[in-house]
């Protein structure tokens, strides 16, 4: 499916909410891959001593990968997220490398890129590669497995 660029607001399409969000613009995704950018504030619960924490960082790549697979369960006209009810998990963190915390004030990149995909009839089971930048500094490299399904 894809999507066009720049008419997404990925705060439609997944279940957290601030505080929990993690995610402040989508700049690209297709089948495969997404492009996600956060800002890191200092309200931010995720912020200890003016550091990003690890939990954060983890949380704010589960959030850019699930809207690979995510996207999938909805219409492709829908661009308001009302036409399906998603709920999903990390089901494994099979490798997570973090290099360096980021500060408030920095703009985490995040991209992701679908690894393999099995599909039920409400339910995906996935594995996704997302890293992590702040302008070229790497800062997370980490493999995630997820479970995606349908509420009815």
């Amino acid at each position: 499916m894809e999507r066009p660029q720049g008419k997404i607001d990925i705060k439609k399409f997944l279940p957290h909410r601030p505080p929990v969000l993690l995610v402040t613009n989508m700049p690209f995704i297709d089948n495969e891959s997404v492009i996600t950018e956060f800002e890191i504030s200092d309200d931010c619960i995720f912020v200890k001593d003016g550091f990003f924490s690890e939990t954060g960082i983890i949380e704010n790549a589960a959030q850019t990968s699930s809207a690979i697979v995510g996207q999938s369960y909805y219409d492709t006209d829908d661009y308001e997220g009302v036409s399906n009810n998603l709920i999903g998990y990390i089901s494994a963190i099979k490798k997570a490398v973090i290099h360096q915390l980021p500060k408030v004030g920095d703009t985490l990149t995040s991209k992701a890129k679908l690894v393999s995909r099995y599909d039920s009839d409400d339910l995906s089971i996935c594995t996704i590669n997302c890293s992590s930048f702040r302008n070229d500094d790497l800062i997370v490299d980490c493999t995630m497995n997820f479970l995606i399904h349908e509420v009815r």
